[in-house]
């Protein structure tokens, strides 16, 4: 009898423990946190570029986090300085992290040149959100793909509105020594022949140049129409100013790779009436709820040109490893290839080297009264 009760009050226990059990609310899983890196200028000249972009990262993160995202992210931020050998060190840091799935990254081309080779060995993913030189694409490496068009995409209409609309018939080129300022130096020459247009000159010179003035000098006295300048922004204010100085009057173009208002800081009053071209803004309610974001969230940094393309490539890498996992780092790599993603882009596929196959248009903006504005005229 006694064994019989003992029994019955284990069984009579462990019904009540069930049941107790079932009645509590149901408990949510834990979810994996996983990592994804940024790259880019986040100190230094470029850093506006860098931090804006950089903003527009863990935005698209923070929203993950916030919606029912299969996994916790965690954004793993990393300055390059617009240095190759910093952003191979920081893309070393990304790769041997084994949390890190996949990344974006670079607004210098150099930089991403030196890094997609740590991608490429690693195999992890990487989409580049700013760099615009068409050896990054072109090497067609899996991992590798881009959000930006390439700085050919730029350069051909620009060269052409420079030689209908600008009436431009004469341009001395000068440019930077790197791959991004020689491809520019070259693709502009061959868009602005084949426009009909003349080249008086063309000059590379190091990065990091501080005195422009003899070429200035000898440019004077071929007396182009234009001066095009293949470089970024500290170089390109550099210049402008001193054109100014030697009492060259002609206009100074090139592509948005200076633009940025701290060409207009570099170049004081001397950035007056200097154009670029940009693609041109396609609104779309997907943009204009990431603008309205983005303000929401009261960075410290204004939105940069870039904001929208790293938030993209973000919204693209959280995409594919929604839909395909963590565990095979190729599969997300020809996920990303063969994705068609409606964001703040538009509509955005990749040929079969990553490249962005989002049609290009310009716009021309010019720095009138102290600031950036789209040219009308």
């Amino acid at each position: 009898m006694t064994i019989f009760n003992a029994r019955r009050r284990r069984l009579l226990g462990s019904v009540l423990l069930a049941t107790a059990m079932a009645s509590l609310p149901t408990l949510a899983l834990a979810k994996d946190t996983i990592k994804l890196g940024f790259l880019g200028p986040l100190s230094g000249g470029n850093a506006p570029q860098g931090l804006g972009a950089r903003n527009g990262f863990l935005l698209a993160i923070k929203q993950a986090n916030e919606g029912n995202y299969p996994y916790t992210i965690e954004g793993v931020a990393l300055d390059d300085a617009s240095d190759p050998q910093t952003g191979v060190s920081a893309a070393m840091k990304l790769a041997n992290d084994s949390a890190v799935v996949a990344a974006t990254g670079h607004w210098n081309s150099p930089v991403a040149l030196a890094t997609i080779p740590v991608f490429h060995r690693f195999e992890m993913p990487m989409i580049v959100w700013g760099a615009i030189g068409p050896k990054i694409t072109e090497q067609n490496l899996p991992e590798i793909t881009r959000v930006t068009p390439t700085l050919v995409a730029e350069n051909q209409p620009l060269a052409g509105w420079a030689f209908k609309t600008l009436g431009a018939k004469k341009i001395a080129i000068v440019a930077d020594t790197s791959d991004y300022g020689v491809s520019n130096a070259d693709v502009f020459k061959k868009f602005f022949g084949e426009a009909g247009g003349q080249t008086s000159s063309t000059d590379l010179l190091p990065v990091g140049t501080t005195d422009f003035r003899t070429i200035l000098t000898r440019i004077k006295g071929e007396a182009p129409d234009a001066i095009y300048f293949g470089g970024v922004i500290t170089e390109a204010g550099i210049l402008r100013k001193q054109m100014a100085e030697l009492g060259l009057t002609m206009p100074m173009i090139g592509i948005s790779g200076f633009y940025d208002p701290e060409f207009i800081s570099v170049a004081g009053k001397a950035a007056e009436g200097t154009m670029v071209s940009y693609p041109a803004s396609q609104s779309n309610p997907a943009l204009t709820k990431m603008e309205a974001d983005y303000k929401a969230q009261n960075y410290a940094e204004a939105p940069s040109p870039y904001t929208k393309y790293a938030y993209e490539a973000t919204q693209i890498l959280l995409k594919v490893i929604a839909d395909n996992g963590i565990e095979d780092k190729a599969k997300l790599a020809q996920a990303i290839r063969s994705i068609k993603h409606d964001g703040v882009l538009g509509t955005t596929t990749f040929d079969d080297h990553g490249q962005t196959q989002i049609p290009v248009e310009i716009e021309i903006k010019v720095v009138k009264d102290g600031a950036w504005t789209t040219k009308t005229n």
